[in-house]
């Protein structure tokens, strides 16, 4: 029986654990990566070295491989249409992906299509921003670069036109945001397949830090069953009307009276899934791989009646792998995943999940083990 092969663009942490996922599977996996110290260049047999940017070099990495897909949105989106011109499945496909690379478009899209969505526009200059701070109700407001943010990158809260000179020194188109009130942030993780079969998992609650994913609680703590619901229904419209096949992330904004309004997207494996590694029936990574190959998608539902996601930052701590021994001493059903990388002061190098009956028990758990292995504690 030959398994078909999956290629995946990008040697991060996410292609790691999309690898991993497919072990059990018999699929097998090609990596464009482009150092052979990347996280997923690590683990994975068949690797290339090469540049995303480059159309030859993309051409010559899919030639054997049965689908393309992402552990990033950065791929030109010609590069792509010249693959699915020339027969390669894309997924999912650069009709879709463009609005996770272009937040203009995005947010033009999705008001089109009625999802609720803080007030925006693009804007030309600082002046221009001061002129949609009035339209929007005053500073302060939130400037984006349309193309390559994340993490906070390429993202700032500006208070006076002063302020909104930075943005623009990069050369990109900048949209302006309203600075929305809200009493937390949320994630609706959503997979869909080539032909329309679709899963959603429980909606969670995403704790940042410094514009950086911290900690993730699923399901989301006393969130409303009928907005639960909505969050899920409008992820599930945002995937099939933009064609999504794969992983789809919603970040959303719950506000203090009631409503959520769509943030971000990410069409790819998210930070917010992570814990379905070990809470979910199905991981976000499994029925990613299940989607791009059209095979039947697996159950989303929670294996516990909470699990918790802590990401692991790097620190003035390097030897993480000393603190395993506490770690799992402390907590036997403690999981800890590693992505190997050098650790440098607030970088993601892991993430550890807990499950259990008794949330405060779970979160404390997390916390702990993420700051032990980290190095902000001793005990």
């Amino acid at each position: 029986m030959t398994f078909p092969v999956v290629g995946m663009v990008g040697g991060g942490q996410l292609a790691r654990m999309t690898h991993e996922a497919g072990i059990p599977l018999g699929i097998r996996f090609k990596l464009l990566s482009d150092t052979p110290q990347d996280s997923a260049a690590q683990v994975v047999g068949d690797v290339v070295i090469g540049d995303h940017r480059d159309l030859d070099t993309l051409r010559e990495f899919a030639r054997d491989c049965d689908v393309i897909t992402f552990d990033h949105e950065h791929v030109p989106i010609d590069h792509l249409r010249a693959l699915e011109a020339e027969g390669i499945p894309v997924r999912p496909g650069p009709d879709a992906l463009l609005h996770a690379q272009d937040k203009g478009r995005m947010r033009a899209r999705l008001a089109g299509l009625g999802v609720p969505c803080p007030r925006h526009r693009i804007v030309t200059d600082p002046a221009d921003v001061s002129a949609f701070a009035e339209e929007a109700g005053g500073y302060p407001v939130v400037l984006k670069t349309v193309r390559g943010g994340y993490d906070g990158k390429g993202v700032w809260v500006v208070r006076t036109e002063a302020e909104a000179a930075d943005p623009f020194r990069a050369g990109v188109p900048v949209l302006a945001e309203e600075k929305v009130e809200f009493t937390r942030e949320l994630a609706a993780n959503v997979v869909r397949s080539p032909h329309g079969q679709a899963v959603a998992y429980p909606v969670v609650e995403s704790q940042q830090v410094d514009g950086v994913c911290d900690t993730v609680i699923a399901p989301a703590p006393g969130l409303d069953e009928e907005l639960a619901g909505q969050a899920q229904r409008l992820a599930l419209t945002i995937a099939a009307e933009l064609g999504v096949v794969g992983h789809l992330a919603v970040e959303l904004f719950e506000t203090p009276d009631g409503r959520i309004l769509v943030n971000e997207l990410a069409m790819r494996p998210h930070n917010s899934g992570h814990w379905t590694q070990d809470g979910a029936v199905t991981s976000q990574f499994a029925n990613h791989l299940r989607a791009v190959l059209d095979l039947p998608l697996g159950d989303p539902r929670p294996r516990a009646p909470w699990t918790v996601m802590s990401n692991v930052l790097g620190g003035d701590y390097p030897d993480m792998y000393a603190a395993y021994l506490h770690c799992m001493a402390r907590d036997p059903q403690l999981k800890i995943h590693m992505y190997g990388k050098d650790v440098k002061p607030g970088r993601k190098v892991g993430h550890v999940n807990t499950c259990g009956d008794d949330l405060a028990e779970v979160r404390e758990r997390a916390r702990h083990a993420a700051d032990y292995l980290r190095g902000t504690i001793t005990e």
